[in-house]
């Protein structure tokens, strides 16, 4: 008779199959070491400060040569990164910055592989230019504020040779990244300094809400103030164009007088970071900076954000395709934003030149109404501030449509307003004279 099976030899053949298992984890554990999690291989150790890409590029091939890609020279149908002459393309320019060297020299931006050279080679750089203006130009910027510091390199000079040689490389990898945990970071005192003033602790933001504020340490808005030409943001009553406004109206600050009109004139710069975030759809649903203009891409399994930071009508399916299921809809959404922002950017510039005409004619007549000369020339800052918010953004219009297309009918009004008080100043001096 077959023998019966007990618990007793159930329970037996349960502590042998364990014993078992046992003995071979722990064989298996004192032959092999401990796996550990694997990040990107580590060629070189980057050093603090470093400011060549290439060395950084060592370690991220990929991110480098995207990176690389910036020095390429593409026409977009309002933009891109060819250095045409902006003069010849709209000579209006020639009368709205009469008085500014951007009526001698104004052409458009090329990629971040090109920052330090345009910057060197601009008509707009003079012998009494402050260093400030290396200040978005150049990898090696934090590395000299952290020698210097922030308020000696700001008021030296731009052509001072001894600082000009520790210029020697494009925007790159040290502008927003830490070389130990290649974690993003903010290098630029006055983005630092216009968040604390805000309330804004930086350290404690996001990564994804980094992937915008790494950005707007260089496209925003911005100013020289004092002696020392020290590089500050205009944020303290906010962002939008009227809290920008107010910020220089309380200073009672200037860029240039205008050479027709008279007004005391505000060059606007490239407020591309200001612009998205007052109310921008994308924004409001969290979208970065970054996740249009360095859009992640594979590479066989390998998957890392581009850093060929360019339009992304150039690379839409990684741009907008990573939501948007149509991307052909898109972009020519983008067209039809971009056409319509352009037109009336055209309209406001006709405006404001047959204002600063009227005002420039009225300004010849010696009976022409002074009270009324004084409210013309501040409608003409005031109107020519709003559109050139919008012309010096890199995005024509897109980064916020309504708020492009609202600022845009403001100065379109304001400078008609400034062309009609100009006219009365001459009539009021003709009709008191009979």
């Amino acid at each position: 008779m077959p023998k019966r099976i007990t618990s007793t030899h159930i329970l037996v053949a349960i502590i042998v199959i364990l014993a078992v298992a046992l003995i071979a984890v722990l064989y298996a554990t004192s032959v092999q070491p401990p796996q550990q999690a694997r990040g990107p291989e580590r060629v070189v150790e980057i050093q603090p400060f470093e400011g060549d890409s290439s060395v950084w590029g060592r370690n991220f091939p990929r991110q480098y040569d995207s990176w690389l890609q910036t020095q390429k020279q593409v026409q977009t149908t309002f933009g891109g990164s060819i250095d045409f002459d902006r003069l010849e393309k709209y000579p209006a320019y020639l009368t709205l910055f009469a008085g500014n060297p951007f009526s001698t020299d104004y052409d458009e931006d090329r990629g971040h592989f090109w920052s330090l050279e345009d910057v060197r080679t601009t008509a707009r750089i003079t012998d009494k230019s402050p260093a400030t203006c290396y200040a978005c130009k150049s990898a090696d910027v934090p590395g000299v504020i952290n020698e210097m510091g922030a308020a000696e390199f700001y008021k030296t000079l731009f052509k001072d040779e001894v600082l000009a040689a520790k210029f020697q490389h494009p925007v790159g990898c040290a502008d927003c990244h830490t070389p130990d945990t290649m974690a993003l970071t903010i290098t630029r005192p006055a983005l630092q300094e216009a968040l604390a003033a805000q309330g804004t602790d930086w350290t404690k933001a996001s990564r994804q809400e980094m992937r915008t504020l790494v950005c707007a340490q260089c496209h925003v808005e911005y100013y020289f103030a004092g002696e020392g030409r020290y590089l500050t943001f205009p944020w303290t009553n906010g962002i939008t164009i009227e809290a920008i406004e107010k910020y220089y109206e309380d200073l009672k600050f200037k860029d240039f007088t205008h050479a027709i009109s008279g007004a005391d004139i505000l060059k606007m710069q490239h407020p591309e970071y200001e612009l998205y975030v007052a109310g921008s759809t994308h924004y409001a649903a969290g979208v970065a900076c970054a996740d249009c203009h360095m859009p992640y891409v594979r590479d066989g399994a390998a998957k890392y954000s581009s850093h060929y930071v360019a339009s992304p009508l150039l690379y839409a399916n990684q741009a907008c395709g990573a939501c948007h299921t149509d991307v052909n809809y898109v972009t020519g959404r983008v067209t039809t934003i971009q056409s319509q922002t352009a037109m009336l950017l055209a309209a406001t510039e006709e405006a404001l030149v047959e204002a600063i005409n009227a005002i420039g004619e009225a300004s010849k007549d010696e009976k022409a109404d002074a009270a009324k000369l004084v409210e013309a020339r501040q409608l003409h800052r005031a109107a020519q501030l709003r559109w050139d918010f919008i012309s010096a953004e890199n995005s024509t219009g897109f980064h916020n449509p309504e708020e492009a297309l609202r600022i845009l009918a403001a100065a379109t009004n304001l400078a008609r307003q400034a062309q009609l008080k100009a006219l009365e100043a001459v009539t009021s001096a003709g009709l008191s004279g009979n």
